[in-house]
């Protein structure tokens, strides 16, 4: 039994995505960034956090990439040439785009008032479709990131692209939007917005 800390209304969908994928047992506790349970969890109070018996992993990337090598799916094997072509995935989307997201983030709400440069966000938004131009040509005709395998990166872009389109990032790439599309259309991915979402 796993427990997931941390509203689904963030970073931790990506989680309660990967849990519902992989059709595991799970606890959700809904927390907000710096509160009492997250603060306790993580010395930041970021969230999300899943705790594992007594021990506890923080960072969604940390955790998804656990359970996915836990339970051998979303993922290839470490080792491989095909887990390093996954793993370029990640830490691209980490750097360039979710990066991107979070520096917006903290620059219009997050840091005090006086610490903020909110016309950053131009800048971000140029930078954002240059590296959206690249993960376009790398996608070409594949129905996932690694082909016809859904994996980890999967569900981080697929996080970001909502991300982008709930605080006015453009996707203007008919081929992105059409890859969104196929993944938000998962079972696994429509139980865990009931989650998020509920009616």
């Amino acid at each position: 039994m796993y427990t997931l800390v941390g509203s689904p209304k963030t970073r931790a969908f990506r989680v309660l995505w990967a849990l519902e994928e992989l059709g595991l047992e799970y606890d959700l506790v809904p927390d907000n960034p710096r509160g009492e349970t997250a603060s306790t969890l993580n010395p930041t109070g970021k969230i999300p956090s899943l705790k594992v018996g007594e021990a506890t992993i923080i960072d969604s990337v940390a955790i998804l990439q656990y359970l996915a090598d836990k339970h051998g799916a979303l993922t290839y094997e470490a080792g491989t040439l095909e887990r390093a072509a996954q793993d370029s995935f990640t830490q691209f989307i980490c750097d360039e785009i979710d990066g991107a997201l979070w520096t917006a983030a903290r620059n219009k709400f997050v840091n005090p008032e006086e610490k903020r440069v909110p016309a950053i966000k131009d800048i971000l938004i140029w930078e954002m479709e240059r590296s959206l131009k690249a993960l376009e040509q790398r996608l070409g005709d594949n129905e996932f990131l690694m082909g016809d395998k859904f994996t980890v990166p999967d569900i981080l872009l697929t996080h970001c692209a909502g991300w982008m389109r709930g605080t006015g990032f453009p996707l203007e790439s008919d081929t992105l939007r059409a890859y969104v599309r196929r993944n938000i259309n998962r079972d696994a991915y429509k139980k865990a917005d009931a989650i998020r979402n509920p009616a």
